[in-house]
């Protein structure tokens, strides 16, 4: 793990979620979140398909070993299932800002289970510097709190426990496919299969609910089916892929870490497209999460 490509992975990784968020808010506005959540894993995995025959030569990666599509596929129910799932829940519940700030809790578990169950050591300096970058994103996430008079209590309470599974979900993610992901196994092979897996589950529960057919009704709205396209691109198929390139190519705490970036990188995006403030809280959260990336990359 000498160089930094790794890391590089991750960062970008930050910058696709950051579109991929922006995208999936404005098509959620149109048609809502369950209806994107279901169709995103879709579209990716065409995507990915069409990436993996063009430079594997099969659309799926049916040669892999048993034991790795059941790790990644396992990573994939885990984190991009269950984990999304209680994400989009929480959006509901307790709204974005929150959310996202109890999904900053990612790097910490993700470092947590990885030392327990992979024996990964961090040096002290990089341990800083995932403490400093959190930080810097809690700050940013972390604004001063409203009043939940109008929110019954056993909703907030929920919401925050579905903020705390997304976190979960997805820091497990993580680990499991790091399992699937020994040797010399391609990211794009193994993000192809947890996105496979994940569709599949996520189609079924819907044909399982008879929510299907009013999925399909709702994407003839024409923006937000670009948006949900544009979205699938550079989330669920770019930033899986980058991801696990990442945690490949670097210890799972520290690209969890540069991956927790979005909430950083989304006060321009925030500013120019949702006309949001930014404040001078804002600013410093900013720089302490980029102090935290420079001393990753320079420890």
């Amino acid at each position: 793990m000498s160089s930094y490509l790794g890391e590089i992975a991750a960062l970008t990784t930050a910058v696709c979620w950051s579109l991929t968020s922006t995208f999936f808010t404005i098509g959620g506005r149109y048609v809502g979140s369950v209806v994107v959540n279901r169709t995103r894993l879709v579209i990716a995995l065409g995507y990915l398909s069409l990436a993996h025959y063009a430079l594997h030569g099969e659309l799926l990666p049916i040669h892999a070993e048993t034991s790795r599509w059941g790790w990644l596929g396992l990573s994939g129910l885990v984190g991009l299932v269950l984990g999304d799932s209680c994400l989009f829940q929480a959006f509901v519940l307790v709204g974005p800002h929150l959310s996202m700030l109890l999904m900053s809790l990612v790097p910490i578990i993700s470092t947590a289970i990885a030392w327990f169950l992979l024996g990964e050591v961090i040096s002290p300096v990089k341990l800083w510097a995932v403490a400093l970058t959190v930080s810097g994103v809690i700050l940013v996430v972390f604004k001063k709190k409203h009043s939940h008079s109008s929110q019954e209590d056993k909703d907030y309470f929920m919401g925050i426990l579905f903020g705390i599974g997304g976190a979960l979900g997805q820091a497990s993610g993580l680990i499991i496919a790091k399992k699937g992901l020994a040797g010399d196994f391609p990211g794009l092979s193994a993000t192809l299969i947890r996105v496979c897996v994940a569709a599949a589950a996520i189609w079924i529960f819907a044909f399982a609910k008879g929510q299907a057919r009013q999925t399909l009704d709702r994407l003839t709205h024409r923006r937000a089916s670009i948006s949900i396209a544009l979205g699938a691109f550079a989330g669920p198929f770019l930033g899986i892929w980058l991801s696990m390139v990442a945690i490949k190519l670097t210890y799972v705490g520290i690209a969890s870490t540069l991956m927790a970036l979005p909430p950083v990188m989304l006060l321009p995006i925030s500013y120019v497209v949702f006309k949001e403030e930014i404040t001078i809280r804002s600013v410093i959260g900013t720089a302490l999460a980029l102090l935290g990336v420079a001393l990753i990359f320079l420890t």
